[in-house]
């Protein structure tokens, strides 16, 4: 018996098979061409900072953290390469591309190691020099009408209002080293032309049968305070709030990793206002080690073996004005009792500002002035006997703390100059 035998297929519906195999191919085509033509995406102004490469550890961003060695290269900056966006495992993060920063993006840098003049006129002026003065000048004259507890720090200090309305932070040191410190470590920002991130200050006696605290005597009674003693006034400024140091710190482990300096390359990119911040913080760090002032961001780094997370918390004496500008507070660990302690602060300290190589112009002049004549020492006490009436009552640095002051502009002066050669 025969087989009956099957037709075979006629062209129609071998067509159509093979069209419907060839759809996909050409539906990834077309996705392609689609997703070339759009523009590459960048970061909003104003985006978040830890979404946009700004605070995140390399762990949190799928990148190599490098045998977890951080540096203080990420800790101020990211990369100069552009950023575009990619999924990876359902979740959006950065990848770095090798597409260079737009033509016409200024430039932070000029020089390699000086903040632009641009970024520089977008930093908040502060205290202005004619101001300060005319404050200083009020408050010397001014009674002191009230004074209140709590807002000033320790529970030794008062909060003052003056007579002219005013008010002021009246700090008593434990004892007269932290008062002489908090006075020359002002006069020194004078010097080094960043006062105007200190609030004005200057020395009063106290005298309860004197025309200054005569108002407050009954108030004098209560406070402890000995007769005779000297105190800083400082000119309270109302709402100041609290300052977290640049992200990456915060994801530091703990003490002791070798910082890197900061690269003029790696601060493309970032938004200005985080720009203007940093110009604040290098003068910062400059300042504090001169100082070997303790009591602020080394104290924090100093934290870190007992409190991973302390670098996520505010800065230790350090606030940020309405305008945004940096406010250096509370002083006194400069100087004359951080010179004393020199050994303990110090691995703190030098690192750190061994980890800073972007400047102001301004403040590298007068730093190399100051080197170049080795008149630290002579410029503070010229301008301290100019602008404090009350200086002879704490007198000056000792010859073993002004040669340490000298040794400390050298030391800066060369990193600059090491900073340059780079």
């Amino acid at each position: 018996m025969k087989r009956a035998r099957r037709a075979a297929p006629g062209p129609l519906p071998v067509l159509g098979l093979l069209l419907l195999g060839a759809l996909p191919g050409l539906w990834t085509v077309l996705l392609r061409r689609e997703a070339a033509a759009l523009p590459e995406p960048r970061p909003p102004a104003g985006q978040p900072p830890g979404r946009w490469g700004w605070g995140r550890s390399p762990a949190a961003r799928d990148e190599s953290g490098g045998g977890g060695q951080k540096t203080f290269r990420t800790l101020l900056a990211v990369p100069a390469a552009a950023t575009g966006r990619e999924e990876r495992d359902g979740e959006e993060r950065l990848a770095v591309t090798d597409s260079p920063p737009p033509a016409d993006a200024a430039s932070p840098v000029e020089r390699g190691i000086f903040w632009s003049r641009e970024l520089e006129e977008q930093v908040p002026p502060g205290f202005a020099a004619e101001e300060a003065a005319a404050w200083l000048s009020a408050a010397r004259a001014a009674r002191v009408a009230s004074l209140e507890r709590g807002g000033c720090g320790r529970s030794s200090n008062r909060l003052a209002r003056l007579s002219d309305g005013s008010r002021a932070c009246v700090r008593y040191g434990i004892n007269p080293e932290q008062i002489q410190g908090e006075a020359l470590s002002y006069h020194l920002a004078g010097v080094l032309g960043m006062q105007e991130r200190l609030p004005p200050m200057a020395l009063a006696l106290v005298e309860a049968r004197g025309r200054q605290w005569e108002p407050v005597r009954e108030e004098l009674r209560g406070s402890h305070w000995a007769e005779g003693a000297v105190v800083s006034l400082t000119r309270w400024v109302d709402n100041l709030t609290a300052v977290v140091a640049p992200a990456p710190w915060g994801d530091e482990p703990g003490a002791g990793r070798r910082l890197q300096p900061l690269s003029a390359g790696e601060l493309v990119g970032l938004p200005p206002s985080q720009l203007v911040e940093l110009v604040q913080w290098s003068d910062l760090i400059l300042f504090d080690y001169l100082t070997a002032n303790f009591d602020r961001l080394v104290s924090n780094l100093f934290s870190l073996q007992w409190d991973p997370r302390v670098m996520r918390r505010a800065t230790s004496n350090l606030l940020r004005g309405p305008d945004g500008g940096l406010v250096f507070m509370d002083n006194e660990a400069g100087l004359v009792h951080g010179y004393r302690l020199l050994a303990m602060w110090d691995p703190y300290n030098e690192p750190l500002l061994r980890s800073v190589c972007v400047f102001r112009e301004g403040t590298a002049r007068r730093v190399a002035e100051l080197h170049r004549r080795r008149s630290a020492a002579a410029e503070l006490r010229r301008r301290y006997r100019a602008r404090e009436p009350l200086w002879a009552r704490l007198g000056f640095l000792s010859e073993r703390q002004a040669e340490l002051l000298q040794a400390r502009v050298d030391f800066v002066h060369r990193h600059i100059a090491h900073c340059r050669a780079q």
